[in-house]
């Protein structure tokens, strides 16, 4: 029997209106099965309940939800003229997943990719083909900088497909993702830790405890201790400490106010992987570990937020989201290449060997941001508005510098590079053997060196927004924002500092109209754009090849921004008694006066505007029940990519690089009986081939192929959860669990290829309290 305490009156439900929503809340769960004591003398009571039961998430886990997170979506998902793909806490904890890389990385229509250089900062992610490290939210906020992102202290995971500079501002020509934030509630007296053993060295400790201090205020702690070694990488590790302190003022009536504190510290040993072979067109098998005893990737992230939701009129709310944070991210990263030694080397001239090199800097990230949201509802004529006004600041400061390197230990072959031959450190000797001692090789010593950009952008935007009810079958959606943006970049190029800045405004907007079909179903039709600056991307300097900087100063501050513009026409339905979600869409993408580099793929400067590019493709979802005991998340896209335009004329007509044409996600849940859950996950991506992003695949024309090929992939994962008793619940991940090799992300050149993880087997305890 599950039982809720009621804190203090709100609206009120009856208990027949209550047992009702949480037998479809618990859709796998049969509704005998279910009782819940709810007093109608405790109005509230229905609001606790269903807030309990989606933070338990062991026994009755949730993978359908029916509203974003983001309180300016004001439309249920089902009535949102947009592909939403949303990710519940439960379906993220028993896919066994806990980064938010590898969550995204498995979805449909979402690929990786390695940075310039193999930056290795954090995670980068690329949707629907486009480039979105830097659109990256967090409660509707923008999360600047490339850092290491946890899922400890996330209730659900939001990604938007197709543009939507309506709602985030500058970038989103793919889409974007907006992590939803556990929150302190007085609804509820909850604790639960859940503690993890498995292969690989793999220990995690989680905590999240909630509980009131008085009716209308309560705190909530989450806390993370996790490491692992890289499955089947050993000495490739990963180190997570983090903390969500949260608190809830709550007066039951009209005022809300929350603030919380985040904190991530996140210690790896950076892997960049494998690398391309030319002569087999396949990236190499089963390479030895070769990271070095001085490798790192570090990120510290702390940031602090502070919400306001205050009901000012039956029809009138106010809403402000305040954050200032600062990361501190750096690497030290040891790449691997195939090469030969060259006839002047000592020991095997013309042997085959893998040469070792270094890839490293640093960032530190401040910024602050307020947003503040105006929701008015009211009545023109026949027409119900849900209208939205809103004002966003922010300020951000991105400072990008590399380390000063000494080497200690000796070299030990000759290669070829560029220009010349050099003495190099390479992992075999002359017999093909991994030298003795193989992370030690190198032997580094590194010091913070000074800073070669530093990025600044500060932006002042206002939108409008309304969902307007036509009538019983007409719904239509609008949005128009402006975005004036005050932009610098101080650059060391060639040793000689360049300054670059300029102002510049843009407007976007989205129209969308709903047909319902039946009170089960609906088409709709929308139309969206975005817009991205010069230089966007803040972690790259006058690099044009991957986002930074194109041009000279004067050149950059006349170039127009990058557009794109989406349109889209899709169903959603909502089926078995609003248990089951179903969703398909097909749409065209276009990205128009794209920055292009010129010259060798290395060159600082670029072509203003001269690309352009066009997505098309569809997409499928299915989430929720099938029956009262069989749960499902899964998602497919079909979608091709085409340069339509470029500087290079043997450009056009190429498909875009970092982008899997078919792609598909799968989990499944089947209660197999009430204390015994059985389930698993798998995920398929095609063919993807390296290149900058956002720009043509690199093609190689005496063999009339792609140069650089990601070969497809197929992963299976399972889970089980047993119910030990009303308290403890164990659940066993097997991930990979064909052992499978196989490589999620190339970099341009073919230099590295970045591993999935191998076989891994975990055991998590659940105790609730």
């Amino acid at each position: 029997m599950t039982k809720v305490t009621s804190k203090h009156p709100s609206n009120h439900f009856g208990s027949k209106a209550l047992f009702t929503t949480l037998a479809l809340t618990l859709g796998q769960v049969s509704a005998e099965e279910i009782v819940i004591e709810c007093d109608t003398a405790e109005p509230n009571c229905q609001e606790q309940a269903i807030e309990l039961i989606k933070i338990h998430g062991v026994r009755f886990s949730k993978y359908q939800i029916e509203q974003s997170g983001d309180l300016r979506r004001t439309a249920p998902l089902l009535d949102t003229p947009q592909t939403i793909t949303v990710l519940t806490k439960d379906q993220i904890e028993e896919s066994g997943k806990s980064d938010l890389k590898e969550i995204l990385a498995a979805q449909a229509g979402v690929t990786l990719g390695t940075g310039e250089n193999g930056n290795a900062f954090g995670d980068r992610y690329i949707i629907r083909g486009h480039e979105a490290r830097s659109d990256v939210f967090v409660d509707g906020l923008r999360d600047p900088g490339m850092t290491t992102r946890e899922s400890f202290a996330t209730e659900q995971i939001e990604i938007t497909k197709g543009p939507s500079s309506t709602f985030a501002g500058r970038g989103s020509s793919g889409g974007a993702v907006n992590s939803i934030s556990k929150k302190a509630s007085t609804s509820y007296d909850f604790g639960r830790m859940d503690a993890s053993l498995g292969t690989d060295e793999h220990h995690r400790l989680v905590l999240d405890y909630n509980t009131p201090i008085a009716n209308d205020f309560a705190t909530r702690i989450n806390l993370l201790s996790t490491a692992e070694d890289a499955p089947g990488r050993e000495g490739i590790s990963r180190s997570r400490e983090g903390a969500l302190l949260s608190g809830v003022y709550d007066n039951a009536s009209s005022l809300k106010t929350f603030a919380d504190v985040y904190y991530l510290k996140a210690e790896d040993t950076p892997d960049l992987g494998s690398y391309y072979q030319q002569d087999s067109r396949k990236p190499l098998s089963d390479i030895p570990v070769y990271a070095q005893q001085e490798d790192f990737l570090h990120s510290e992230v702390a940031a602090a937020t502070f919400r306001v939701e205050w009901q000012l009129a039956d029809n009138l709310r106010f809403h402000n989201a305040t954050r200032y944070g600062e990361t501190r991210n750096g690497y030290l990263a040891t790449g691997a290449r195939g090469t030969e030694r060259d006839a002047s080397d000592l020991t095997a001239p013309n042997a085959q060997t893998i040469v070792l090199s270094t890839h490293q800097g640093w960032q530190d990230v401040e910024y602050f941001a307020s947003q503040f949201n105006l929701f008015w509802d009211t009545q023109t004529g026949s027409v119900a508005h849900q209208l939205l006004l809103g004002l966003e600041i922010s300020d951000e400061q991105v400072d990008n510098g590399v380390y000063d390197i000494s080497y200690q230990n000796s070299t030990n072959c000759r290669v070829a590079g560029r220009s010349s031959v050099s003495n190099s450190y390479c992992l075999l000797d002359g017999m093909g053997e991994v030298y003795a001692n193989a992370d030690n090789i190198i032997g580094r010593n590194i010091e913070k060196g000074s800073s070669d950009a530093l990025f600044k952008a500060k932006t002042l935007a206002a939108y409008v927004m309304d969902t307007a009810t036509l009538n019983d079958k007409w719904q239509a959606f609008a949005g128009l924002r402006v975005d004036q943006i005050d932009y610098s970049n101080d650059v060391l190029s060639s040793g000689q500092p360049v300054q670059y800045a300029y102002k510049d405004r843009f407007y976007n907007g989205h129209l969308g109209l709903v047909y319902s079909l039946s009170e089960y179903g609906n088409v709709y039709l929308s139309y969206a754009t975005a817009t991205n600056i010069n230089g966007g991307e803040s972690d790259l300097g006058a690099n044009c090849g991957y986002g930074g900087l194109c041009g000279d100063p004067e050149q950059a501050a006349l170039a127009d921004p990058e557009t794109v513009q989406n349109i889209e026409l899709g169903t959603k339905w909502s089926l078995l008694d609003e248990r089951l979600f179903l969703a398909a869409a097909w749409f065209t993408t276009t990205k128009s006066d794209v920055m292009e580099s010129v010259g060798d793929a290395y060159s600082t400067l670029g072509t203003l505007n001269t690309g352009k590019n066009r997505i098309q493709g569809v997409e499928f979802a299915i989430n929720g029940n099938l029956t009262d005991k069989l749960s499902v998340q899964a998602s497919a896209a079909i979608m091709q990519s085409e340069v339509l335009d470029s500087i290079e004329p043997s450009n056009i007509g190429l498909a875009l690089s970092n982008f899997a044409d078919e792609s598909v996600y799968v989990q499944l849940r089947y209660q197999l009986t009430p204390d015994l859950v059985l389930g698993g996950d798998y995920s398929y991506k095609s063919e993807i081939y390296g290149g900058q992003p956002d720009t043509a695949a690199g093609f190689n024309s005496t063999i009339n192929d792609y140069s650089i090929v990601v070969p497809s992939y197929a992963v299976l994962g399972l889970f089980a959860n047993y119910n030990i008793n009303e308290a403890t619940t164990l659940r066993m991940n097997i991930g990979n669990v064909t052992n499978k090799e196989y490589w999620t992300a190339a970099y341009r050149s073919g230099a590295f290829m970045y591993l999935g993880d191998a076989r891994s087997v975990r055991a998590t305890l659940t105790y609730e309290f």
